[in-house]
């Protein structure tokens, strides 16, 4: 018997013969230990279900055998795309099938026909890459593009923000292949009620043709039953079988099934010319109900979009950095919400008719800028294409947006996607407000106006049974009203656990019954994603909650301040919390956000993935001290600490700051490697390194030495290490530069100041020429020269680098509260008195010194943008092309680069779109990182600078950064303080031009 199997379960047997024989067979990942399975527990759904294990198959065919192997060993299969469902579709007990990371190809592509087929597992967005230079796209434009599957987009039957013209994901869908839960590989589209054009098996055409007389038989109930709406994506499509829409697409039964009835292969799609021309009208309403009540009205001039963004989402968007330049553009005074209004002809005259015509029915509608509240409003027109991608950048994160709330209680997902006919879209949300406050809450909307489709989301904290009662309380009144309208209680997001188990109540007790029926024909044994859409459990069924009755998290001991957040350790777990899943942090373009997962496609590497980690290791759920663990290191190891997420992700989930926690736990249990004090104690030995140079250097040129510092300290011998040097940064003076001039403080860093003096050399030269009184602090006692302690955080030495850091903040405090400018050349460090700085310290001293500094390139465009720059530049290159280090773009700072560099006269000044070098300090030094250190180089960077011709200049400010272009490229990278000393040689050699006074914009 299995329980006599070593004492062993017979679901652990179960498990364990799951595992090996898939590893036997299967040359893609097989996962089935605690922390991976925890990763995939999860969508973006409030749902947390161990699986049993994950597989991610390199080919099709190794997705079909774990399938059978799943089948033959009685396991359930849930297909699985970028896991960003909201109803908790892709959360399973059995074997998920991660689809994403291979099974994402375009297979055919007929341009004529405007007709491709793909892989399940390729993103939205990647397709739509490659389809763009054949002036063609995949309109189905859903926020989560970046990444969203094809795959799982079928599945859900996605609608994206412009519907209103190119419909759904099932009016877009031509056909697909797909395998039964018996293996059978079948293709699924167009067909005659007599089946004369099916070529298939007894056994498919007898499923095709149990399907059709289903549809004949219910075809009276399913026109009665089904609202009749667009945006209905609830249950099975039924109607896709009924005589009056023959021919008849099957492949239109299995879009919107979530998996429940067939493994999707391939997908044949119909593609659309790309939007040329666009112009867009951001309606303004003093009244929520107004906005609501005009939608009807505003969808009469044929935009192909009609979006909300209420009075929430603008507050919150105002608190996150990368969105408030485009709030502040295109909001006027203090609106109750705006429609953005959006036309998209191929004539732009056109579009900008139309643009007027909203204007004047705004007006006819009886809204005024001088009007009191409930008719205040107007329009304003943004036509640049620019600030249009700032907009839709805003609205497509306004899921994650409206989660950033730093509090216990979230917007909760659960009606949030309800839709109803657009005359009663007023009355809905009015009616449906006084129902969140009749329960002592209150929620956010937005999204589709245009489609009487809203995301709404009650605030609610989910670890508190009476707000789980809450929700149950507001989901059966907000459907009741759903009814009343005839509209849908599923618009958007499908129905997963959230919504299956209103389908009785939606559809009627006969439609549930032909749902049932068709699962059953299609899959008898219920081996494909069972619980989705028929016989569900409850949607309120805490056992299936991320945060379930048992959900606890003991108290921390942390090193950093966290007390933004609620929740053990300061605060700790609220900011780990903050994940919801939404997973911005798997684009694979665009901004730096992750470059790790850019680079490998493993969940485990991405911010995601490392969020969930750590919240299931503090929660307990991972065993004992999971926070230190191998597998916790393991899990963090390509976690480059480049900071975007801080910036990128939309609830702000800052994975560098959680790392340094980690690392410290670690240290604190595990001690400290060799690598690690190597590494982290550098500004501690580098003085004594510097005066023994050639022999602190010996290991670059031995190899016998690399080969033994690689055994012993995990560094490379595939790398060389920055070379230590006797002519070190000393200053001459505490000041230099004229008496009379401008204060500034130069921070002479540890990078630069061993390695690279000839860029601190080359700021003071420029400061000194602008005619600035240039500050080189030392520090108050003893001789060891000042840091920032980056070198020990890197190594979880939270004590150390505080120490470090009250020494920098001694020295530098007086000029701070004399409002004299911090100016540093290496971004990391200078950016940990902005960053880390105040996690460590909350005194006053601490919080002048982090708001005084300044990258040098912050302060000189500030100075240039106030007309004090006087630099005499000369020409000196034609072209540079600039990298830009993760924490500038982190942290904002990256646009002045490009103002100073085009302060020099002649010079193009053209960005490399990268995500991080794959340095990133010690990281792409060590022997276990290398190769990812490397690929993530490849990915954009290092053929960039290959392609770049030898007078171009290169431009990087990180010493890492400079470092790896150096090792990958062949290529010197100069800081821009060398540039400009550059330009100052030249124009002292030719008088060729004059002071610089404000940045050039060409």
């Amino acid at each position: 018997m299995a329980t006599e199997v070593a004492g062993k379960s017979p679901e652990s047997v179960q498990t364990e013969r799951l595992a090996a024989r898939l590893a036997r067979d299967i040359t893609g990942d097989v996962l089935f230990d605690r922390f991976s399975r925890g990763r995939y527990a999860t969508d973006a759904s409030f749902y947390q279900i161990m699986p049993m294990g994950v597989i991610v198959p390199k080919t099709i065919n190794e997705a079909l055998l774990s399938l059978a192997i799943a089948r033959d060993e009685g396991v359930k299969v849930t297909p699985r795309g970028g896991g960003t469902s909201q109803c908790g579709q892709t959360v399973n007990d059995g074997l998920v099938v991660d689809l994403s990371k291979h099974l994402n190809k375009i297979l055919s592509l007929d341009v004529a026909s405007r007709t491709c087929v793909v892989e399940p597992g390729i993103v939205l967005d990647d397709l739509n890459r490659q389809l763009k230079k054949h002036g063609l796209w995949f309109p189905v434009d859903v926020s989560t593009a970046s990444r969203a599957t094809i795959g799982g987009m079928a599945g859900n039957n996605s609608c994206g923000g412009r519907s209103l013209r190119y419909g759904t994901m099932r009016d877009n869908t031509l056909s697909m292949e797909a395998a039964l839960a018996d293996g059978t590989l079948s293709r699924f589209g167009e067909v005659s009620r007599d089946l004369s054009d099916v070529n298939a098996s007894d056994n498919l055409r007898a499923l095709v043709r149990d399907m059709l007389d289903l549809g004949a038989r219910e075809a009276d109930e399913i026109a009665a039953r089904f609202p009749k709406v667009q945006r209905r994506v609830g249950g099975y499509n039924l109607d896709a079988l009924v005589p009056r829409n023959a021919p008849n697409n099957m492949a239109h039964l299995l879009v919107g099934s979530e998996g429940t009835l067939a493994f999707t292969t391939k997908v044949e799609l119909k593609l659309w010319p790309v939007i040329r021309n666009k112009a867009l009208g951001v309606c303004h309403f003093g009244s929520f109900y107004e906005a609501m009540d005009a939608a009807q009205h505003l969808v009469k001039l044929k935009p192909i979009a009609v979006e909300l963004v209420d009075r929430t989402m603008i507050a919150l968007g105002r608190d996150i950095a990368m969105f408030q330049p485009i709030i502040n553009a295109a909001i006027k005074g203090d609106p109750d919400a705006v429609l953005v209004v959006e036309f998209a002809e191929e004539d732009q005259a056109d579009n900008l008719l139309r643009l007027k015509q909203l204007t004047e029915l705004m007006g006819d509608l009886g809204f005024g800028w001088n009007n009191d509240t409930r008719k205040w409003g107007g329009v304003v027109e943004i036509t640049e294409p620019a600030s249009q991608s700032g907009i839709a950048d805003f609205r497509a994160a306004g899921l994650n947006v409206m989660m950033s709330m730093k509090q216990e209680g979230k917007p909760v997902s659960f009606v949030e996607d309800c839709a109803v006919p657009l005359p009663h879209l007023a009355d809905y949300t009015a009616r449906l407000n006084e129902v969140f406050a009749k329960h002592g809450t209150s929620g956010t909307m937005y999204a589709h106006a245009s489609e009487g489709c809203l995301h709404v989301r009650p605030v609610l904290n989910l670890k508190l049974e009476k707000d789980v009662k809450t929700m149950r309380a507001i989901a059966e009144e907000a459907f009741a009203l759903v009814r009343e309208y005839k509209g849908s209680h599923s618009g958007e997001h499908g129905d997963g656990l959230v919504r299956s188990e209103f389908h009785e109540s939606m559809f009627g007790t006969r439609l549930v019954a032909d749902f049932r029926e068709v699962k059953r024909r299609f899959d008898p044994e219920g081996v494909l994603n069972p619980g989705k859409i028929v016989d569900p459990p409850r949607m309120d069924d805490r056992s299936l909650f991320r945060f379930k009755p048992d959900y606890r998290v003991g108290e921390l001991k942390t090193k950093l301040d966290w007390s933004a957040w609620p929740g053990a350790g300061g605060g700790f777990q609220g900011a780990v919390e903050m994940c919801n899943n939404n997973g911005a942090c798997r684009k694979l373009e665009g901004g730096v956000m992750c470059p790790s997962y850019r680079a490998t496609r493993n969940e485990k590497d991405a911010t995601r993935g490392r969020a969930n980690s750590l919240r299931l290791a503090i929660s307990g759920q991972l065993g004992p001290d999971a926070l230190a663990s191998d597998e916790m290191m393991e899990t963090l190891k390509l976690c480059v600490s480049c900071k975007a997420c801080r910036y990128e992700c939309p609830v702000g989930v800052d994975m560098a700051k959680m790392k340094i926690e980690a690392l410290a736990a670690r240290a604190a249990s595990h001690g400290l490697t060799l690598r690690d004090r190597l590494v982290g104690y550098l500004p501690r030995y580098a003085g004594l390194a510097a005066r023994f140079a050639p022999l602190a250097n010996l290991r670059n040129h031995s190899p016998l030495l690399r080969k033994l510092f690689e055994r012993f300290a995990g560094i490379s011998a595939r790398r060389s290490l920055p070379a230590f040097r006797s002519d070190i940064f000393v200053s001459p003076a505490e000041t230099a530069g004229p008496e009379g001039g401008r204060e500034v403080v130069l921070f002479a860093d540890t990078f630069n100041r061993i390695y690279e003096r000839e860029n601190l050399d080359a700021a003071l030269r420029v400061l000194t020429a602008g005619g600035y009184r240039v500050h080189l602090p030392k520090p108050t006692g003893g001789s060891r020269p000042l840091c920032c302690g980056r070198t020990f955080l890197s190594a979880g030495l939270v004590d150390q680098a505080r120490s470090e850091l009250d020494r920098l903040v001694a020295a530098f405090a007086p000029f701070a509260a004399r409002g004299v400018p911090i100016v540093g050349l290496e971004p990391s460090c200078l950016l940990t008195l902005r960053d880390e700085l105040a996690s460590l310290r909350k005194d006053n001293d601490a919080k002048a010194v982090g708001a005084h500094a300044l990258t040098f390139e912050e302060f000189l465009a500030r100075e240039a943008e106030a007309g004090r720059l006087q630099l005499p530049l000369g020409t000196v290159a034609e072209r540079a092309m600039v990298h830009g280090h993760c924490h500038q773009k982190s942290f904002g700072a990256f646009k002045p680069v490009e103002q100073v560099l085009r302060l020099v006269p002649g010079l193009k000044v053209e960005t490399i779109e990268s995500s991080c070098c794959g340095m990133a300090g010690a990281f792409g030094y060590g022997a276990d990182t290398y190769d990812a250190s490397i690929e993530m180089a490849e990915l954009s960077l290092l053929p960039a600078v290959r392609k770049a011709d030898p007078s171009t200049l290169v431009v990087a400010d990180g010493t890492s950064c400079r470092h790896q272009i150096h090792d990958g490229a062949g290529r010197e990278a100069l800081h821009v303080a060398r540039v400009l000393t550059m330009s100052l040689d030249r124009a002292d050699t030719n008088s060729t031009s004059p002071a610089a006074k404000e940045p050039s914009h060409g």
